[in-house]
């Protein structure tokens, strides 16, 4: 579904351009405010971003936008310079859920749910209180107690690196269903044995799905996801083909000619040696020159006398 979006003043709007699932139709009909745009924290860099809440489905969304040069809508009669196109696609709460119980963690104590989710500058953040199962998905990172039909959570690394692994696991299936290239040594794929491709393939898949869910994690909690995976440092990047010309080696490799021959200097030098003279040349040159003076003596010490006089 594609709608737009505008402010009310009409003189000052900006209109934007959003692809929606297509049931979120139906359900923002029964509601009157049934879409909402807050802004969240960002589980990864810890900044606000925008988001989209369902408040019929209690589902969130994430916005991405696309953006090309040169390229604008015409949205009935106007036309909306910038050609931003918005994509709202459906996100696990519990990575926003997640940031918060990290913090609360650092305490150390088992804590009710409401004075974990809290936040001065992002208030909207009680929305994800609201959302369905909630229980059920802190349960994939979190420790549980319960004090007089109470419940207490507590941050559980263990937890969290397993419920990880499970969505990289299922990121790479996606990947693989959709054939979608994602090894390092893919350009350059021509290079490289079958036996070598395809041990490294299975590898790859992994370092490009924990990249793509490290988007939605903190640096750190990324870093030991990468360790509990198993994944290797990674190394330099991959060199360019070998040359035809030169063989790769660890020494420096040396010129095949010498280029100091083009340097002006010497290419003057070697113009002046090669220059056949003309006929006139050759005519001016049988000249006897005796008694005449050189071009130079007109600009001598005593003639520059003369013109600082004048």
């Amino acid at each position: 579904m594609a709608a737009v979006a505008d402010c009310a003043d009409r003189e000052c709007a900006r209109q934007h351009v959003f692809l929606l699932p297509e049931y979120l139709k139906d359900a923002s009909k029964k509601m009157k405010s049934g879409l909402m745009f807050i802004t969240l924290v960002n589980p990864c860099s810890g900044e606000g971003a925008i988001y989209l809440f369902s408040m019929c489905l209690k589902q969130l969304f994430e916005i991405k936008v696309f953006k090309e040069k040169h390229h604008s809508w015409f949205i009935n009669e106007s036309v909306q310079s910038g050609g931003l196109l918005h994509f709202a696609t459906p996100l696990d709460p519990l990575f926003l859920l997640l940031h918060y119980l990290i913090k609360a963690g650092k305490e150390g104590k088992f804590q009710p749910l409401d004075q974990v989710v809290m936040d001065d500058i992002f208030p909207n953040c009680i929305l994800l209180l609201k959302l369905p199962e909630l229980e059920k998905l802190l349960r994939h990172v979190a420790e549980e107690k319960e004090i007089d039909n109470k419940k207490y959570y507590k941050y559980s690394k263990e937890k969290t690196l397993k419920w990880l692994e499970k969505k990289v696991n299922q990121t790479v299936a996606a990947l693989k269903a959709n054939h979608v290239n994602v090894g390092a040594r893919v350009q350059s794929a021509a290079f490289f044995s079958g036996d070598q491709i395809s041990s490294d393939k299975e590898e790859d898949y992994i370092r490009y799905a924990h990249g793509l869910i490290s988007d939605y994690i903190p640096k750190e909690l990324s870093d030991n996801l990468s360790k509990y995976l198993k994944l290797p440092e990674t190394s330099a990047p991959l060199p360019n083909p070998p040359s035809k010309r030169l063989k790769i080696s660890d020494e420096p490799v040396e010129a095949k000619e010498d280029y100091t021959k083009f340097n002006t200097k010497d290419l003057k030098t070697e113009k002046q040696k090669n220059t056949k003279m003309t006929a006139a040349q050759k005519a001016l040159a049988k000249v006897d020159k005796s008694g005449m003076k050189s071009i130079d003596a007109f600009f001598g010490v005593k003639n520059k006398k003369k013109i600082e006089k004048i």
